[in-house]
């Protein structure tokens, strides 16, 4: 929740490519207050069946930056895992798993806002944008 003090940050995760929310994506939650300080991390949470964080840190009083780490690579491997014979091959990466295995996030904040950014990701791209 935010206050006159702090900002406050949600997201979700939808899986563009299946039309559904996308759980069990690990989230990581950075701050820092000014570009010339270092990031503190603030923990993280993972997405439940409806693609969402529910328990995302507090941030710190003074953030001006946020950043959000998706790791998406090890969902798009279970993915594959769960539908072998339906999951389409990477012909592009030569690898398996996601051709982005991780997102980053990075966008500014102000307090006493709320800031909801919610990823859109498919196996070869994503999208953000600021929700509400």
């Amino acid at each position: 929740m935010s206050t006159d003090r702090t900002a406050s940050v949600s997201t979700h995760v939808l899986d563009t490519s299946v039309g559904r929310p996308a759980g069990g994506v690990a989230v990581s939650l950075a701050a820092r207050a000014g570009t010339a300080a270092d990031w503190q991390a603030l923990g993280g949470s993972a997405t439940d069946a409806d693609g969402r964080c529910k328990d995302l840190p507090a941030l710190p009083e003074g953030t001006t930056h946020v950043r959000l780490d998706f790791e998406v690579e090890a969902y798009f491997e279970k993915k594959q895992a769960d539908a072998q014979q339906d999951a389409p091959a990477n012909r592009d990466s030569g690898a398996t798993g996601a051709f982005f295995p991780e997102v980053a996030i990075t966008f500014a904040v102000r307090p006493g806002e709320h800031y909801h950014v919610p990823l859109l990701l498919n196996p070869f791209g994503y999208s953000v944008y600021r929700g509400s």
